[in-house]
């Protein structure tokens, strides 16, 4: 277990700008020692900002994108293609602008796809690719990824962990069927918290006024099913990667001053 550092930037473009920096960072560094990078995805308007922050830097050609193992912490269980489906949000922000090795990139099953409307069978199918992408050097039923990234809720869920739900209290099973979620669309599927604490990194990405009180609670010693933020943490680093309004609640002790 890392303990969080705070990296809190004036407003949400720069954190969005410097995020896509330091991920560029983690991936250039992970592809020179090793050869390939496997990271982790979000949805919501943080993660999609990162990526379109990443989309429009020059530094972007800096990663060998075929080199990329790309996953998702989770995805709303719904047709190939919708909107809202955080891969489909992914592709439009990024994902089609880079050459991506499609083999390569992991998304979570659609309810129109071979499990149809199944979001368990769905989820231990996830399960099944991340076993067989996992190796002897990682330890574990999943791969050991470079950075896990996620989006924290106004009611401190990760992923579609949300409080005191079946998923957040998952010790076993890396992904499971998520359902009757208090947030729309009511199925999902969603890695739980011994899939993320596999990450090297964890980043958990919170701006704007209506993440100061999750990042308040999350911080504060709040217990994982009661606030599933706090329990999600990488095995070397964590970062929770702010700006000015998600922190207005926070110590001011709690953080350096953000890095340009």
């Amino acid at each position: 277990m890392s303990a969080p550092q705070l990296v809190v930037h004036h407003d949400k473009e720069l954190m969005a700008q410097a995020a896509a920096a330091r991920l560029i960072t983690r991936i250039v560094d992970a592809q020179a020692a090793r050869g390939y990078a496997s990271v982790v995805l979000t949805g919501g308007r943080n993660g999609n900002g990162l990526l379109a922050a990443l989309a429009g830097a020059p530094a972007r050609d800096a990663i060998d994108w075929s080199r990329l193992d790309l996953w998702w912490g989770d995805e709303r269980f719904l047709p190939e293609g919708d909107p809202e489906r955080n891969v489909t949000q992914a592709r439009e922000a990024l994902l089609d602008s880079v050459a991506l090795d499609p083999s390569r990139v992991h998304a979570m099953p659609a309810s129109d796809g071979p499990f149809g409307n199944d979001a368990d069978a769905a989820a231990a199918w996830y399960a099944e690719q991340l076993a067989a992408a996992a190796g002897p050097e990682d330890h574990g039923p999943v791969p050991t990824f470079d950075v896990l990234m996620l989006g924290v809720g106004p009611d401190t869920h990760v992923a579609s962990l949300f409080p005191e739900l079946p998923a957040v209290r998952e010790t076993e099973r890396t992904v499971v069927g998520v359902h009757g979620a208090p947030k729309p669309p009511p199925t999902r599927v969603s890695l739980t918290l011994p899939a993320i604490r596999a990450a090297r990194e964890v980043w958990l990405l919170a701006a704007g006024e209506d993440k100061a009180e999750a990042a308040e609670i999350a911080l504060s010693g709040a217990g994982e099913i009661q606030a599933p933020a706090a329990g999600a943490y990488g095995r070397s680093r964590t970062l929770w990667l702010m700006d000015a309004a998600a922190a207005s609640r926070l110590p001011r002790a709690l953080y350096p001053p953000a890095s340009p």
